[in-house]
């Protein structure tokens, strides 16, 4: 608990910072809420248990210098420099994060591109829609109101994909090495994705872009 204060009140001086300048000590202690959604302190008398809700968002830097995989220019640090400053970030929290997305710098044509996206407002309005669909979806499961909260036997029931998507995954999951809790997440994306389009089920295109945000997973990432 201590640590989970002292994580936060880090987090209010630290705003801008990278995830990796964090003590690596106390980024662990996020492991439990990220799965659980709970706090367990354990005392030689007593267990108690907290709720512990939470949403991650971080970003970082592939390196000390910053260039490690950027197209144009050249990384400065030493592989020896770029290893250590990403194993600051362990495995298993990396593995907690549903969405983990590379940022490459965009380029000229696409900065001046001056064609009208899609408006916030149609998004917004698109997102509360799936968020309803789910909030309808669980009714009757105490407790769960989107689809990050699914355990295996919601995933089973709402989340299964059809046999093309299946050997998507399977292939996905041999080619980057994926874990088991990798592959439940990739299913609860996909099954958000799903919903932001209104389909029923979980199509082969909704787990190709669920597995595309698996980006860090990637062996070469790391060096």
């Amino acid at each position: 608990l201590a640590k989970i204060r002292k994580f936060l009140q880090w987090c209010k001086y630290f705003k801008n910072s990278e995830l990796p300048e964090f003590n690596r000590g106390v980024l662990e202690v996020l492991r439990q809420p990220l799965e659980d959604r709970q706090i367990t302190i354990s005392r030689i008398k007593s267990t108690i248990s907290y709720p512990a809700n939470l949403m991650l968002i971080a970003s970082m830097n592939p390196c000390p210098c910053g260039y490690y995989n950027h197209p144009t220019k050249a990384c400065v640090c030493s592989p020896g420099q770029v290893q250590k400053y990403l194993n600051k970030i362990s495995g298993p929290l990396l593995d907690r994060i549903d969405i983990q997305i590379e940022i490459v710098p965009v380029p000229f044509d696409k900065i001046s591109d001056q064609r009208q996206g899609e408006s916030s407002n149609i998004i917004r309005q698109r997102v509360i829609k799936a968020r309803q669909m789910q909030e309808r979806r669980y009714t009757e499961y105490t407790g769960i109101y989107c689809n990050a909260q699914m355990n295996s036997k919601l995933l089973a029931m709402y989340a299964q994909p059809d046999a093309k998507g299946l050997a998507l995954l399977k292939n996905a999951m041999e080619r980057l090495n994926l874990s088991a809790r990798a592959y439940d997440r990739i299913l609860k994306v996909a099954r958000t994705i799903a919903d932001l389009e209104g389909a029923e089920q979980i199509l082969p295109n909704h787990l190709a872009e669920a597995i595309s945000y698996r980006n860090l997973d990637r062996e070469n990432w790391a060096g």
